[in-house]
């Protein structure tokens, strides 16, 4: 079991919006939705392009990426529009008060 890393601050995060953070030499999308949050590989499994500076569908519960429009599951990873046709990975959050924590496995 990895331990997790602190890696933002609840208030800082930006409700609908995402925020990329790095754990260990892997960069992460923190993505709030209301008083969850969500973290998923920053990076594009189509175009190897940062997904945090997406666009963030609140209802659907998905990031899209901002070069091509694909879309991503904040729950499995996995695509929901094309051209994407691979997932990214999803980290474990822990929240505790403010402290956002992210656990990689």
């Amino acid at each position: 079991m990895m331990v997790p890393v602190r890696v933002a601050s609840f208030a800082a995060l930006k409700p609908s919006s995402a925020t990329r953070v790095m754990v260990d030499g892997h960069p992460i999308a923190l993505v709030r939705i209301e008083d969850d949050v969500y973290a998923i590989g920053d990076i594009c499994s189509h175009e190897k392009v940062s997904l945090s500076e997406g666009s963030v569908w609140d209802d659907e519960r998905e990031l899209e990426c901002w070069k091509h429009g694909s879309t991503f599951s904040l729950l499995t990873g996995e695509p929901q529009s094309l051209p994407a046709t691979k997932s990214v990975p999803v980290y474990r959050v822990i929240r505790e008060g403010d402290d956002v924590m992210v656990v990689l496995s």
